[in-house]
């Protein structure tokens, strides 16, 4: 399994540095280019993650045996996945949160610096998504 990660790396990085290249290159087309690159390495990271997940016997007759031990064995892959998912999305989320309201708080406390404790409390509302992603996901991996 982790084989196909190691392959696969220089040819996650490899097309991303040289659209970072590009990108430096040419500023006006810099965004259409990184968008680019962002599709290109989801589309990679996906095809590596299903090449890691199906990865096993190269034998198809014994393909049945072989989902019938994993699905006995419950190796948990999908909690991990499903956590991974749960902690970034959130974290992703949360910075955003914090990016607006904590603009939106300092230029309001720039003109009224009394409003600093519900600045703070709504920055704060904004970062606690961080935190129950974390918590779904702690919660997924006990349950792996």
């Amino acid at each position: 399994m982790i084989a196909a990660w190691l392959l696969g790396l220089p040819a996650i990085i490899v097309p991303t540095a040289v659209l970072a290249r590009l990108a430096a290159r040419r500023p006006q087309r810099g965004a259409v280019i990184l968008a680019v690159a962002g599709g290109l390495l989801m589309v990679g990271a996906t095809v590596l993650l299903v090449l890691t997940l199906s990865g096993g016997d190269a034998n198809a007759a014994s393909a049945p045996a072989a989902a019938a031990s994993v699905a006995s064995s419950g190796s948990g892959t999908g909690a991990f996945i499903g956590a991974a998912i749960a902690v970034a999305a959130s974290t992703i989320g949360a910075g955003i949160a914090v990016a607006y309201t904590g603009a939106a708080a300092l230029a309001a406390m720039s003109e009224r610096p009394e409003l600093f404790g519900r600045a703070m409390v709504v920055v704060g509302l904004a970062e606690g998504i961080a935190i129950y992603g974390l918590i779904i996901g702690i919660i997924l991996i006990g349950k792996a």
